[in-house]
């Protein structure tokens, strides 16, 4: 089955679903050894080395140096990668509420990663704009 292409189906249907694990990021240039790319969450290469999105339990076993912690929100969504539109929306909605916003896609859904302390303020915000675009 195709993934969703309508904005406005996307963001009325999106159930965000927060993660109850914690997660980092990290540079397999700067981390040192012990990183096991297996153990990631998500790799991203890049010119200057490879992106980590480590559990942060992982990270800790491993002596992994981090900088912050973050909580990852699924969108239950079976968004299209042709979708345009989710993540301007997202990120607006949570940066309206003074929260940065860490978007990586998958084929099936989009994840959000926001620091912990913010998790429960980024659901709320994300389920509140779901609700605005269900009276639309």
């Amino acid at each position: 089955m195709p993934g969703e292409t309508n904005l406005s189906v996307l963001l009325k249907s999106m159930e965000p679903e927060p993660d109850a694990g914690e997660y980092i990021f990290c540079s397999t240039a700067e981390s040192g050894q012990g990183v096991d790319a297996r153990d990631a969450w998500a790799v991203i290469s890049e010119d200057e080395g490879k992106t980590l999105i480590l559990k942060r339990e992982s990270a800790d076993r491993c002596g992994v140096r981090y900088e912050s912690v973050f909580r990852k929100i699924t969108l239950k969504i079976h968004s299209s990668l042709d979708a345009v539109g989710l993540t301007a929306a997202v990120s607006a909605a949570l940066a309206r509420q003074g929260i940065s916003a860490n978007v990586v896609a998958g084929y099936y859904h989009d994840h959000i990663f926001v620091q912990s302390a913010n998790a429960a303020e980024a659901v709320d915000a994300l389920k509140k704009l779901a609700a605005e675009n269900n009276n639309k």
